[in-house]
């Protein structure tokens, strides 16, 4: 098994992802898909869609293996969430 190893910073790689998620990947998989996830490589722009990181970013890395893989959650400001969840309903 090849290690991948990372080629830009965290700065640098959560910049690029970004970007490529807001210019390119969000107008097409916005629509009915919230909650889900997007693999994106930072590099080529090629994505995947799955309803989580592992699946997605196998998925990606089946068709780009050397892919530099940044993931969102599409509707939320992260992928995953620390801490206890309130059942509390916000208004």
């Amino acid at each position: 098994m090849t290690v991948r190893q990372p080629r830009y910073s965290k700065e640098e790689h959560a910049r690029r992802g970004t970007e490529i998620y807001d210019r390119q990947v969000r107008p097409q998989v916005e629509a009915g898909n919230q909650g889900r996830i997007v693999a994106i490589d930072v590099d080529s722009g090629e994505f995947e869609l799955a309803e989580d990181s592992l699946a997605a970013a196998n998925r990606l890395l089946a068709r780009c293996p050397d892919a530099q893989i940044w993931c969102v959650r599409i509707g939320y400001p992260a992928v995953h969430r620390f801490g206890p969840r309130t059942l509390a309903v916000r208004p």
